[in-house]
């Protein structure tokens, strides 16, 4: 490895030799530098500090050039095994590095790692640029692919038409004019994004909701009056309760309470939290990128955004999406309007024949009619569903009973930070196939949502075990209590430990085609086939245990309570389709016609009065607005949030496989492992689909029916 020149020019001419060699033991000393003798290769984070980061990335960024540079210059002619297969294995060290470190920056996020990304994402930008736009290396790529793809097979044959079509998707093709344009774009988005990454968190925590009276939060529990108590103190004391903002529009909170008042500010605290009517504002970010985004797909020689991400989708065009979305709303906006005359009317008799239904009244007024009508309330069910036994005791015992998996707690593991766990991941052969680790609750440090991902993914050609983690933001009860959740809770973990049994899963050759390397209209689709495990009563029977008594859910309060997850459906799909078509309205715009800032709101109601989903008589906002769509603007959803309810056809069509053959049965699971889960982006993805099911194409009948519409 090259000493990266930063560190290499430090001193004068007569210390040169003392330069160098005092530089390769700072690389040897650093821990994100040398391969980990942990089991697995787990990152070390009992040795890694902040300091350790930037160097780490100099020269992890230099020996790939480095890597890059003796690809470009072998003089024999491209074959497969000197350029496809040498592209791949390049740039292990900064993969390493960037995987723990982005790790952190969005689950524990310090001032220091924030500094540190405003450094390094240029700095990656710029390299992915030197060799997405590197001539002769792409020469050497092209060469291998129109002469020699025919002749290759299996994971070689997939690895080399990907490579090639990433860089053609990039732009590699693009005369020398728009090459350099396309740079300027990629580095200004990875800027804009660094910026969403700082002010997001920073107007979700600014936007709580401070409480001085314990009895304007009559209608919460003890145990949330206790949190809000815990809340305030983590948050400085401000008054003696604080209600916290998660990332979505709607806030759970409002289901319980009393205060109408209090749900409308809390309601609105979380709705204009970034859109500049308080301190954060973020539409300028948002209308730059979309502008740029637009700018990039027409040097591309597309119209918009949405038709040149959509082409490397399953879905292929914008129109095949707004023919999906269309067929739902068309269903849905009936249905909404009479679930919202119902719940409307169901207030009206404890609060006049005047009461107009707003947003902020929707949870609550409908827990009270399910409380009425299946008398089931989340408060009754909460503690049977404790954290730890739905980890163990549902989504562990699920994944043994159809996988064959079994899970042992490795304490001997460090952490990068106390509340989490890490557990070794055995196979039915008595075999070691994962590392796991599970981080799941909120604090202020921890962007908003749920999510996975890997410090090291499934290869193969790499002699790698993954090594893949799942965090969520689930209020921690004060010590010595049970943190307990909500039944969207519950299901939240099931669903991220879907994708995470997508990457310990995965038997793949190469790096970058293995575990979740897929389609974002294919890769939720193991995580929402997933929560259906929750409610299989085998496994809800296992984990549904009183916090105090261990005793299972009375089966009347079960049966109560599972009749009611599908009560008054209209709103969970509401919000999702209007932030779908938030989406990709922005994104089927040209670039001429991105709105500026100040007429950014306007935009996004216009766009959702269009496809009939801003109705005066149907309160349901998106479930993201724009200025806090993190998915689009932060994450790798632009024009692709659809993918949760394409996916979800597919889950729903792969679950009644599941449920025909018996919906643990470990024969069909070891089916769905061997055709799908193991399976990465190594062949086409609707004839995996296919290949388990035996369906030509996915029925998105289906799906109305399994939400109960």
């Amino acid at each position: 490895m090259k000493i990266f020149r930063t560190i290499m020019c430090i001193g004068i001419a007569s210390a040169v030799m003392a330069s160098v060699s005092s530089c390769q033991q700072a690389q040897r000393e650093n821990p994100l530098l040398v391969e980990s003798n942990l089991p697995f290769g787990a990152p070390d984070f009992s040795k890694i500090d902040s300091t350790h980061y930037m160097p780490a990335f100099e020269a992890a960024i230099q020996q790939t050039r480095d890597e890059i540079a003796s690809i470009v210059d072998n003089p024999d002619s491209a074959t497969f095994e000197n350029t496809i297969l040498a592209l791949e294995e390049s740039g292990k060290a900064l993969d390493r590095v960037s995987r723990v470190f982005f790790a952190l920056v969005e689950a524990d996020k310090t001032p220091a790692l924030a500094d540190i990304e405003k450094k390094v994402q240029p700095m990656l930008t710029d390299l992915e640029n030197e060799i997405s736009f590197n001539k002769p290396l792409f020469e050497r790529i092209k060469k291998v692919y129109d002469t020699q793809y025919e002749s290759l097979q299996g994971e070689d044959k997939k690895l080399t038409e990907e490579t090639y079509k990433s860089f053609v998707r990039q732009g590699a093709l693009l005369p020398d004019d728009k090459m350099a344009r396309m740079k300027e774009i990629n580095l200004r988005i990875s800027e804009l994004q660094t910026e969403w990454g700082e002010v997001l968190p920073d107007a979700t925590n600014d936007a709580v909701v401070w409480v001085d009276k314990k009895e304007d939060l009559a209608g919460l529990s003890e145990a949330d009056l206790a949190q809000c108590q815990k809340d305030a103190e983590s948050r400085g004391g401000k008054a003696p309760y604080a209600i916290v903002i998660v990332n979505t529009t709607q806030q759970a909170i409002l289901a319980s309470l009393d205060n109408r008042e209090l749900r409308r500010k809390v309601f609105e605290a979380s709705e204009h939290r970034a859109d500049g009517t308080g301190k954060y504002n973020t539409f300028p970010i948002v209308c730059e990128i979309a502008k740029l985004r637009a700018e990039k797909a027409e040097l591309m020689g597309y119209s918009n955004y949405a038709s040149y991400s959509l082409e490397n989708t399953m879905a292929k065009t914008p129109v095949n999406v707004y023919d999906f979305l269309m067929n739902l709303i068309k269903a849905y906006v009936p249905k909404a309007d009479a679930e919202t005359k119902a719940i409307e009317n169901f207030a009206r008799k404890t609060e006049g024949p005047e009461f107009q239904l707003q947003a902020y009244d929707y949870f609550y007024y409908s827990a009270k009619m399910k409380k009425e009508l299946l008398n089931v309330s989340d408060d009754e069910v909460k503690p049977y569903f404790n954290v730890d036994s739905v980890l163990l005791n549902g989504v562990f015992y699920a994944a043994n009973r159809v996988y064959g998996l079994t899970f042992k707690q490795r304490d001997d593991i460090p952490l990068y930070h106390p509340d989490m766990k890490a557990f070794e991941v055995i196979d039915k052969d008595g075999k070691s196939k994962a590392l796991f680790y599970c981080d799941y609750y909120r604090r202020p440090t921890k962007r908003g949502g749920a999510w996975m991902d890997g410090f090291q993914k499934q290869s193969r050609q790499r002699n790698q075990l993954p090594i893949i983690f799942n965090v969520c933001n689930n209020a921690k009860a004060p010590e010595g209590k049970p943190s307990l959740l909500t039944w969207d809770e519950v299901t939240t973990m099931f669903h991220e430990f879907g994708h995470a049994l997508h990457g310990i899963l995965s038997d793949c050759q190469y790096n970058s085609l293995s575990g979740t390397s897929v389609y974002r209209d294919f890769v939720e689709m193991p995580s929402q086939f997933n929560e259906s495990f929750a409610a299989i009563p085998e496994v809800f029977d296992n984990y549904a245990r009183h916090c105090d008594t261990g005793e299972p859910m009375p089966q009347d309060l079960k049966e109560r309570m599972l009749k009611s997850i599908n009560f008054q459906p209209c709103y969970a799909l509401g919000e999702n389709l209007a932030a779908t078509c938030v989406d990709l309205a922005w994104h089927m715009l040209a670039s001429k016609d991105i709105p500026t800032a100040d007429k950014a709101m306007a935009f996004e109601t216009e766009a959702l009065r269009k496809v009939e989903l801003v109705n005066p008589f149907i309160p349901i906002p998106p479930r993201y607005h724009t200025s806090y769509f993190n998915h689009v603007w932060g994450g790798g959803y632009a024009a692709g949030y659809y993918s949760y309810l394409w996916t979800e056809v597919l889950a729903v069509n792969i679950a009644d496989v599941f449920a025909k053959r018996g919906a643990l049965d470990p024969a069909t699971g070891q089916d769905f492992r061997d055709k799908i889960l193991s399976r990465g982006n190594t062949g086409d993805l609707m004839q995996m689909f296919t290949d388990f099911t035996g369906m030509a194409q996915p029925d998105a009948a289906s799906l109305l029916k399994a939400r109960g519409l």
